[in-house]
């Protein structure tokens, strides 16, 4: 009788055949590694459901000067934003660029005409353009207002905190016309209210008239002796708006003391030229003047008093300033665009130009125009590809394309910048794949990983290599996004495997004990703590909700588990008779142990257990080699180390 241990190295080895990843963790999901013990890693919790309606394809955190915490989110139709106590608001501005949930191209298996290129290899590019890519955004903070950059409208957008006002009631008085300032001189809008064909000039009934801006709402109160059956309308004139959203609700008060109400919502485009849709209660009629009016239906009841109420109005207008902004004078059609830690903003691939860097005067991002007396400037990289993603590391900001990798120092007036390529054939696969942690950043290529030290590019030994490249949805690759975990010293890779057109996989490098973990995981988006105490990601599903990771161990019913390679006795070439599982774990029960075995590398395998374990642990099996797979079992932080087998050595047949 001989005890065996099973002492395997912490990481995943996927490289080569089977049999090369002998005596290593070969498939799992959901675990990591502390100081050569296996683990689970952090389950998640639900932060905000329906955050969006789309995937989340960008997200960023931020701090306001009076200390509250933002989180902003975008999918390839809306930007959002988000309080820290959890109350959402649609900044999206009502002229942005029509985006892709998905990349326009399908290079993979099922696209293009059948017998056309070779079996199992991507197929080439034949048109002069680049394939479409998914729509990713590029967000950041300037100071305590957000900058973002939607991939397909290529304007540097602004939000400057300004919310909808909510809750507050502004009466308007029927002996005197009550006016409330708008901000926005460009949209104005007035009520008038009056008995079906009469002239509210002659009919004795005050006419209100009020400037509103975004979010205002309004209340007005007044007893109306009308007939039954007469028809009561409300006209609502709106003004050069582009987009109105609107809510009213007018309440009918009997003198039986019951009450009747007329509620309408929707939205109106005096832009589209084409009446919204009539309402049960009332119709929204659009006039010729591009003005809109409201008529609700006649009153069929008893009734002499008249009480009507008026009240949320949600306006989208143009220039509103509660939407995103495009950033005076900024240049357009950009690709990218990053805040720098000399406070410049960085457009890249600047008016359309793929390797154009284009940046502001320093600490003004409005003035975009270099002078002699401003820091403002630009530069053509040399590089024969594209920028695709520009990121702050100790005291530099390195730019990243599709070929290669450029730093940029700053230098002081009057060069402003200096520009240096640090790294060649190290292209980023996509505009989200690289983050910076303390050592460096990282980023995932078309082949590869790579990581820039501050001084130059290195590509970085993959130990699942081929399983990662080996196994991804080439077409919708411009999906693939990065994160730093940093408080477990990790990088993590989010990428669509090739029978998936969504992100379901998740490949991660533990950096600290340099190994490498891949697991199963859909999430669109996400960011590190820091502004918030957990990193949050983005749920792929038809809300978009956020979850805060890291947090307890809830995996929604998913499976924590690690598989190890084939191990064998000496050289394999005897038969191991396993009669007992020594365990290894900080609480017994907490995982379950199976074995698999087989008697030459290409046999069929025979499965025994799960076993759970106890000491020692009865089993009876033999083979060759076996595997050993660990399974978590409680919702809890289970620990396995060095698990033993008690054997004895069989002959070769």
């Amino acid at each position: 009788m001989t005890l065996v241990p099973l002492d395997i190295p912490a990481g995943f080895y996927r490289n080569g055949t089977d049999l090369e990843q002998a005596g290593r963790w070969r498939d799992g999901s959901l675990v990591r590694w502390r100081d050569n013990s296996l683990r689970p890693i952090g389950g998640w919790r639900e932060r905000k459901t329906s955050f969006a309606t789309n995937p989340i394809r960008g997200l960023h955190a931020w701090e306001t000067n009076n200390g509250s915490v933002w989180l902003s989110g975008a999918s390839h139709d809306a930007l959002m934003v988000m309080t820290g106590g959890g109350t959402l608001y649609n900044v999206t501005p009502n002229d942005l660029a029509t985006g892709r949930e998905d990349a326009a191209a399908n290079v993979g298996y099922g696209g293009g005409s059948y017998n056309y290129g070779i079996y199992g290899q991507p197929r080439q590019v034949t048109q002069n353009t680049v394939p479409q890519e998914a729509t990713t955004w590029a967000l950041d903070n300037w100071g305590e207002y957000l900058l973002g950059l939607h991939y397909d409208d290529g304007r540097i957008l602004e939000w400057d905190l300004s919310v909808p006002t909510s809750g507050t009631y502004f009466p308007m008085d029927d002996a005197a016309v009550t006016t409330i300032t708008s901000s926005n001189p460009n949209f104005t809008w007035s009520a008038s209210f009056f008995p079906d064909g009469q002239n509210p000039a002659s009919s004795g009934i005050e006419s209100a008239i009020a400037n509103g801006t975004y979010g205002s709402t309004f209340r007005r109160h007044s007893n109306i002796p009308i007939k039954r059956g007469a028809e009561y309308i409300t006209k609502v004139i709106f003004g050069a708006a582009t987009n109105v959203n609107y809510n009213f609700y007018v309440s009918v008060n009997y003198d039986n003391g019951t009450t009747g109400t007329y509620f309408s919502s929707s939205t109106y485009q005096p832009s589209s030229g084409v009446p919204p849709t009539p309402t049960v209660d009332g119709s929204f009629v659009a006039d010729d003047d591009g003005t809109a009016t409201l008529y609700f239906g006649a009153v069929t009841a008893d009734s002499i008093q008249f009480n009507y109420t008026f009240y949320s109005l949600d306006i989208n207008a143009d220039g509103n300033v509660t939407h995103a902004r495009p950033l005076p004078n900024a240049p357009i059609n950009n690709v990218g665009m990053v805040v720098t830690e000399e406070r410049f903003v960085f457009a890249l691939g600047a008016g359309g130009n793929p390797r154009r860097v284009q940046w502001c005067d320093r600490e003004n991002n409005t003035l975009w125009t270099p002078a002699a007396t401003n820091e403002a400037g630009d530069i053509d990289l040399q590089t024969s590809g594209q920028i695709m993603q520009g990121i702050r590391t100790r005291g530099q900001t390195l730019i990243i394309t599709d070929t290669d990798a450029h730093t940029a120092r700053y230098l002081g007036p009057p060069y402003v910048y200096g520009f240096e390529r640090v790294g060649t054939s190290c292209g980023a696969v996509s505009r989200k794949s690289a983050s910076d942690v303390d050592i460096g950043v990282f980023w995932m290529g078309k082949s590869g990983f790579f990581r820039f030290d501050g001084n130059s590019v290195q590509e970085i030994p993959c130990d699942v290599h081929d399983y990662v490249f080996g196994d991804i949805n080439v077409g919708q690759i411009s999906k693939v996004w990065s994160f730093a975990n940093g408080q477990n010293g990790e990088i993590w890779w989010f990428y669509p495997s090739s029978g998936s057109t969504e992100i379901d996989r998740y490949v991660a490098f533990d950096y600290k004990e340099n190994h490498w973990l891949i697991g199963e995981m859909s999430r669109t988006a996400g960011i590190q703590g820091g502004v918030f105490q957990y990193p949050i990601m983005a749920g792929h599903n038809s809300d978009s909700d956020l979850y805060d990771h890291e947090v307890g161990y809830n995996f929604d019913n998913e499976t924590t588990f690690a598989e190890s390679g084939p191990i064998s006795l000496g050289a394999g070439d005897n038969i191991a008779k396993v009669t007992k599982l020594i365990p290894d774990e900080i609480t017994q029960g907490d995982v379950n142990v199976t074995f698999k075995t087989r008697f030459y590398p290409n046999a069929t395998e025979t499965t025994h257990g799960p076993y759970t374990p106890a000491n020692p642990t009865s089993v009876r099996f033999s083979g060759r080699q076996l595997r050993m797979r660990v399974e978590g079992q409680s919702a809890t932080q289970w620990k396995v180390g060095n698990m033993r087998i008690d054997t004895i050595a069989g002959g070769k047949r």
